[in-house]
């Protein structure tokens, strides 16, 4: 995986988002200490700064699972090649993408086995083996791990032949419960994107083309990068009963029936870190959203040599205050450092607030304050500074996320030409138009075009959820969904 500098990048420090976003993302990755290259064709190494946020994605993830009822397990990485091909939808979906185990030592299986690229199929199996009645339903798991999946164009976060992610997997007597289960992990996914991730996302359900393989409906979150593509942020699946069906996981119902457990699925994966460098990111690097940022303040003690470890000790003191008020903070003690390359390293990580404290700004009981979402800096008492740290924060995550939602506005057009169309995805556009709804269709779009159906938004959707009739934007024939539907190239 590819995510070393160039000679741009040594130029402009960063390379900017206009000359070239793929460098400018690839150096951010990399600069930043979130991830690098790995040994391992296709994979990455997570360093411990994009480890500390996806642990806070993870806990806030698995906080509102737990609270809504849903068990964790643990399943097996490896699973049988059998098990993969009993559901016909989902091993053509994913047979290109499979890692295979054929030998364990020196011994040649006589079944081979896959490298988990979903669980369905095992933990329908085990599910076959649990459930017995109604009064054991409704099953409601979910697994954190690291699935494999082959990708032959690779980028740290986004396609990765190793990523990291939930799967949630739950079984239900009824198709509505089914149903009101992936709408409610959907609308779960929207919170967290828009409270917590400061990204503003559209949700909407997938047309079949671009369903998850094997699901009877697919429903994304899918938010706009800088670069103007589409990212699909997270998926919640209602797999009828189809998977049941394969794996026999059936149950005796009230009326003393048998029937097949209606099942649902859902992820979000370490992609998100990708959405978030892309959404939030400037030409002087990431910004991170303080609700989710491993560190929201960075103090940097600013001294000479005679009076520097005293101006460490007074930045300690000053950094306890905050903790005491629960706010993550870093103080940075690097000596030899000039602290022009601590302010730009810290833009660069895209930490909410920067605190400077020198001498004489002890000496004055003041504290110069900026927020990395301006180029302006402060200077205030220390116990003002203290005291509004969470309301600053709480207005730098409300910038991004308005920031984000003006971008996606107002790089979003509504065409009724194909002519308009191509011309407006070729500007790096996201495309409302109306669509038949054919298959067909949808693929000679994406051949001539690069560009897909991202979703058809929901009634209740916060974005682009007006209904209305119209003729297809290709074939001119009548618009299926009784809406537009969203295009856009994408990740």
């Amino acid at each position: 995986m590819q995510l070393m500098t160039d000679n741009k990048a040594q130029q402009y420090g960063v390379t900017p988002q206009s000359v070239d976003f793929n460098d400018w993302y690839n150096e951010v990755v990399k600069k930043a200490d979130l991830a690098d290259n790995s040994p391992v064709a296709g994979a990455m190494v997570i360093k411990p700064y994009g480890s500390a946020l996806w642990e806070r994605i993870v806990r806030w993830l698995d906080d509102r699972f737990k609270a809504t009822n849903h068990e964790s397990l643990v399943f097996p990485t490896l699973i049988p090649m059998s098990f993969i091909m009993k559901e016909a939808d989902h091993v053509e979906g994913f047979a290109p993408e499979l890692f295979t185990v054929n030998k364990i030592g020196t011994e040649v299986l006589a079944e081979p086995y896959v490298m988990r690229p979903t669980s369905e199929t095992i933990i329908g199996h085990m599910w076959s083996q649990w459930l017995n009645s109604y009064r054991d339903l409704p099953f409601l798991h979910y697994q954190w791990g690291s699935v494999f999946r082959a990708e032959l164009r690779t980028k740290a976060f986004l396609r990765t032949s190793e990523f990291y992610w939930h799967e949630g997997h739950t079984a239900h007597a009824s198709e509505a419960e089914a149903q009101a289960e992936v709408r409610m992990i959907l609308d779960l996914y929207h919170e967290f994107c828009r409270d917590v991730l400061a990204l503003p996302v559209v949700r909407g359900e997938k047309t079949a083309s671009e369903r998850f393989a094997g699901a009877t409906a697919t429903y994304s979150i899918e938010g706009m990068m800088r670069d103007g593509k589409a990212l699909q942020a997270g998926t919640s699946h209602y797999l009828g009963q189809k998977f049941s069906k394969a794996f026999n996981v059936k149950f005796q119902t009230r009326d003393q029936k048998e029937d097949f457990a209606y099942t649902t699925s859902w992820a979000i994966s370490s992609r998100i870190i990708g959405a978030i460098i892309m959404t939030h990111g400037d030409d002087k690097g990431l910004m991170m959203p303080p609700n989710i940022a491993p560190i929201q303040v960075v103090i940097i003690p600013v001294g000479r040599k005679d009076n520097f470890d005293q101006m460490v000790e007074e930045a300690e003191k000053l950094a306890s205050e905050l903790r005491a008020q629960g706010v993550r903070v870093k103080v940075d003690k690097r000596d030899g450092v000039t602290n022009g390359f601590k302010y730009n390293d810290w833009e660069l990580k895209g930490i909410p607030v920067r605190l400077e404290l020198g001498p004489r700004d002890l000496e004055q009981g003041v504290v110069v304050v900026k927020n990395r979402t301006s180029d302006d800096k402060e200077t205030l008492p220390r116990a003002e500074a203290v005291s509004g740290i969470q309301a600053r924060l709480d207005g730098v995550q409300a910038s991004l996320l308005q920031r984000a939602t003006d971008f996606m506005l107002e790089n979003t057009v509504t065409v009724d030409t194909y002519e308009e169309f191509k011309a407006a995805i070729e500007d790096g556009k996201w495309v409302r138009a109306f669509h038949c709804g054919d298959a067909e269709s949808e693929k000679a779009i994406k051949d001539d075009t690069k560009a897909t159906v991202r979703n058809i938004p929901l009634d209740d959707a916060e974005f682009f959820a007006e209904r209305e009739e119209g003729v297809c934007v290709h074939t001119g024939k009548p618009a299926a969904y009784g809406k537009r539907v969203i295009f856009g190239r994408q990740y």
